[in-house]
């Protein structure tokens, strides 16, 4: 699901992480931060360079500002592994991970756990022994699912996947896909989907596509169902209907602050600065978040500025 555009052995020669800039918000403590417990700190911040990870080091990164450290700004790596092992190593301090990514690619494991707290658990635990400490996680969960337009939802009123099944087995002409290639052969994509929910969809109502062209042919109604990711933010400026994996299928990938160990144990405060913060992350926020930067064009770093100010978290000024 998250490609390794990055090989771990690229870590010689940097793979990005010898750029950098320092953050220079004017900022101060909101509800977070007060007494500026991280005063004298320099924290390195780092993320992937899709825009959902653009944003949440950008929130991370303003968030210490305000609490008095001095923040280098190292987002926007490219690949899960080279964000993983700046953590890993102590090149970084932090950043925002995801417990179906370490689990599956960093931790190697084949399976996901199902339920989403037992994943971050099972991840916390393994983790520890490579130096990186998880944080509590968000509700934020960028994973796959089926999505549809308005006019169809009100035709079928299909909320959940289980709903699906049953449209596809009571009506077949009904269900349509659009899909990636990749999702439809991944065995926790299309293949785990249908197997799990008992869905008999032939290969003639399943049409493979690139992923930006599944969302527009599903708000089009081209399709019944598109394939998208929960937290896209088209999702919401294409007012699409999501569908409940109620089985839960599809990986959990919880969004949760990962901290050098090292780095955490000299700076304690940094768990009471971001655990707000996480509290308030979920799936409509990023979507709002997502789709100011994807549809509206504006900057990460601002966008994610705005929110904290706006939910009173720092200040500015």
């Amino acid at each position: 699901m998250r490609r390794l555009l990055c090989l771990a052995v690229a870590l010689a020669s940097g793979c990005g992480l010898t750029s950098g800039s320092p953050m220079v918000d004017d900022v101060r403590p909101g509800s977070i931060g007060r007494g500026e417990p991280l005063k004298g700190a320099d924290l390195t911040v780092t993320s992937k360079e899709f825009t959902e990870q653009l944003i949440l080091g950008a929130i991370m990164g303003i968030a210490f500002e305000a609490a008095g450290a001095n923040v280098l700004d190292r987002t926007g790596i490219q690949g899960s592994v080279g964000s993983r092992e700046a953590v890993r190593s102590g090149q970084a301090d932090a950043g925002y991970e995801y417990t179906g990514t370490a689990w599956i690619t960093y931790l190697g494991n084949g399976k996901p756990v199902p339920d989403p707290r037992q994943q971050w658990r099972a991840v916390r635990d393994a983790d520890l022994r490579n130096g990186v400490t998880w944080l509590e996680p968000s509700s934020l969960d960028n994973t796959y699912a089926l999505a549809m337009n308005q006019a169809n939802f009100t035709k079928y009123g299909t909320r959940t996947l289980s709903d699906v099944a049953e449209l596809a087995r009571t009506h077949p002409g009904a269900v349509t896909l659009c899909v990636e290639g990749e999702f439809a052969n991944r065995e926790d994509g299309l293949p785990g989907m249908e197997r799990a929910y008992g869905m008999n969809i032939p290969p003639s109502r399943t049409a493979r596509m690139d992923t930006g062209i599944i969302y527009t042919r599903a708000a089009k109604g081209g399709c019944t169902y598109g394939e998208v990711f929960t937290t896209d933010g088209r999702v919401k400026s294409m007012n699409l209907v999501v569908m409940e994996d109620d089985r839960n299928v599809f990986p959990h990938y919880n969004a949760a602050p990962v901290i050098n160990t090292r780095t955490l144990e000299e700076w304690p405060a940094i768990t009471e600065i971001l655990d707000p913060i996480t509290k308030k992350l979920n799936n409509s926020v990023a979507r709002t978040l997502n789709a100011k930067v994807d549809v509206d064009g504006e900057d990460p770093h601002q966008v994610a500025l705005d929110w904290l100010v706006q939910e009173g978290l720092v200040r500015e000024g």
